[in-house]
């Protein structure tokens, strides 16, 4: 029942990403206010709403893939890692673009999905099986041309590619990193 129930949580995510940017476009692109402006007060609200708003069509076609694939992979583990990780890439994600970001107006998901692409690939340093180690090669595989998104281009929010990759790594860290003893056995 748990998996069923977040299998459909994504579905839902990439359906109301859809219908956003389908109102965006009849609204003139209106909700590019709710974007995420840094270092700005109503650029804070944009750390919770900017992962759901796209630029275009073809923005968001490029996203919503790679979020379904990705998303699904973590969603395996549970609804509750699921949200966990996502919640920690949204805001500790956002929160570093708001602080350090360029001045302008960032939107999108690839900021999720780069979260989402460091934490699979760090599970499988952190976890260490078989499992993880071929699904961390399989997104490896798929998804290993996203390095290239950490270069600034114009146009792009490399930032958010940057933090939300390392909000995805510290989630993994946190999340699954065995607690070390103080003590060493001797």
């Amino acid at each position: 029942m748990d998996a069923l129930k977040g299998f459909k949580m994504i579905a839902g995510l990439a359906l109301l990403m859809v219908a956003l940017q389908l109102f965006n476009v009849a609204t003139g692109y209106s909700l590019m206010a709710f974007g995420l402006i840094p270092r700005t007060v109503p650029g804070l609200f944009g750390i919770l709403t900017s992962p759901f708003l796209h630029g275009s069509l073809a923005h968001l076609s490029a996203n919503l893939i790679a979020f379904l694939v990705l998303g699904t992979l973590v969603m395996i583990e549970g609804f509750n890692r699921f949200v966990t990780v996502s919640l920690i890439i949204i805001l500790l994600g956002g929160a570093l673009v708001w602080l350090f970001g360029f001045s302008g107006v960032h939107i999108g998901a690839s900021g999720w999905v780069f979260g989402l692409w460091a934490y699979l690939l760090s599970r499988a340093w952190f976890l260490r099986s078989w499992t993880n180690l071929i699904t961390a090669g399989v997104v490896a595989l798929l998804y290993g041309g996203l390095v290239f998104g950490f270069l600034p281009r114009q146009g792009v929010s490399f930032e958010g590619h940057l933090f939300g990759a390392l909000a995805g790594f510290i989630a993994a860290k946190v999340l699954l990193s065995a607690p070390r003893s103080r003590f060493n056995a001797g």
